[in-house]
């Protein structure tokens, strides 16, 4: 964050500590038009007070207008409305030296620790960044291709952006309805094992809401334990516990992009929020290295395609054929309990074949793409037996993986 030249006017320095934090050559309007504020019914949720990162972009706005007392009263305004928020009181001071000299670099304090305005480079870098890339209110995340009608949300977990998005299920659609900064592992992500400081990737349920008094202070306003490991993360030898979505300390507004021990970390206020948006043991937390958007067009089409998967499975298995419904499976397919094929379907005649008399139809599905692997998809959903007036319901989740151009059950469990 240094630059060749020492400019004299403060306000040009303005300009151009501006364009070094997005990381792109400033452009006349640019920020008005690229930066600004989102539309009421783009990712915000309703708050008393403004938040954070409107007021760091109105900061920047007039920065890149020459208009520094603007710029000022925009700080102070931040500063005074969350006086825990350190990256606001670093751009605040930033601002007070321009009044009266050149400022050359973002966080111009004189002796001010190098590795914690690293940390604060970084936040800035990743709200304005995260901001100026908001997915389209019409692209949908392709990780997510159906939720259960109780599901009412979805939260999106963008590690390499430090987001995570609030999806609302509208008809068999999603909405996108809020967004949150996020921290997570200070060694990134993939967590393998017990205290590598990474954040998992995965399809995750919140279990349980820790609130503020179960916890100390390190948690914030409360947690929302997920359940990590899950079954394909056991099945691939991943270990380690207590992975939450949890809050930040007092003393302190936010943290740097990463700062975790592998927990997803939001600020005080939005951890509050999000208590909103959950269902405990329903709502879905997909944590993504990086999500992918795509328009609704191709989202609908793989969501089609995923829901023809799982019903040629079903029809499959009612024809009582062994050797048909075996097609579905992949030859690499082995059970939590190291059965291979022919052993599994063998104990699970019961629930897997078609009888006389007896009917069975599915419910309760949801598909998800599994992320970081691009041909790999999970359906979990409830298969409801009938057999005369006795019913029998059986909680299936299988794991679909791509060989070739078909697609085969490679895990499949009965939770």
């Amino acid at each position: 964050m240094r630059y060749s030249v020492l400019y004299s006017r403060p306000t040009i320095v303005g300009r151009i500590l501006f364009s070094a934090l997005i990381c792109l050559p400033f452009e006349s309007g640019w920020a008005a038009t690229r930066l600004a504020a989102p539309p009421p019914n783009q990712a915000t949720v309703i708050s008393e007070k403004p938040d954070p990162d409107t007021l760091l972009i109105a900061v920047y706005e007039a920065l890149s207008a020459n208009r520094l007392k603007e710029a000022q009263a925009q700080a102070d305004k931040l500063v005074s409305i969350y006086p825990n928020f350190r990256l606001g009181h670093l751009i605040r001071g930033d601002l007070l030296m321009m009044h009266t000299s050149a400022v050359r670099t973002f966080g111009a304090l004189k002796n001010a620790p190098d590795e914690k305005l690293k940390d604060l480079r970084e936040e800035a870098l990743m709200r304005l960044k995260s901001l100026r890339k908001r997915p389209p209110l019409d692209f949908m995340p392709r990780s997510v291709l159906q939720l259960m009608d109780q599901q009412k949300n979805v939260l999106v977990v963008d590690a390499k952006n430090s987001r995570l998005y609030v999806y609302e299920k509208y008809g068999q659609q999603l909405q996108l309805r809020a967004d949150y900064y996020v921290t997570h592992g200070k060694l990134g992500t993939h967590k393998t094992k017990e205290g590598d400081q990474k954040t998992p990737i995965g399809i995750y349920y919140i279990t349980s809401h820790l609130v503020k008094s179960q916890l100390s202070d390190f948690y914030g306003a409360g947690a929302l334990p997920i359940n990590y490991p899950n079954d394909w993360d056991r099945m691939n030898g991943r270990k380690g516990s207590g992975i939450w979505l949890h809050g930040t300390p007092a003393d302190n507004y936010s943290r740097p992009p990463l700062a975790s021990d592998g927990c997803v970390v939001l600020t005080n206020p939005d951890i509050e929020q999000l208590f909103t948006s959950v269902q405990i043991g329903k709502t879905p937390v997909v944590i993504s290295d990086q999500v992918e958007f795509i328009s609704k067009a191709k989202w609908q089409l793989e969501r089609d395609a995923a829901v023809k998967m799982i019903d040629k499975w079903h029809h499959d298995a009612e024809s009582n054929e062994t050797v048909r419904l075996s097609t579905n499976y992949s030859k690499k397919f082995k059970s939590e309990l190291g059965d291979d094929l022919k052993a599994w379907l063998a104990k699970n005649q019961e629930s897997l074949f078609g009888s006389n008399g007896r009917t069975s139809k599915l419910r309760d599905i949801t598909l998800f793409r599994y992320p970081g692997h691009d041909e790999l998809i999970v359906g979990t959903f409830t298969q409801e037996i009938s057999i005369g007036k006795t019913k029998k319901l059986i909680r299936k989740r299988q794991y679909w993986s791509k060989e070739g151009l078909q697609w085969k059950i490679i895990y499949e469990s009965n939770l």
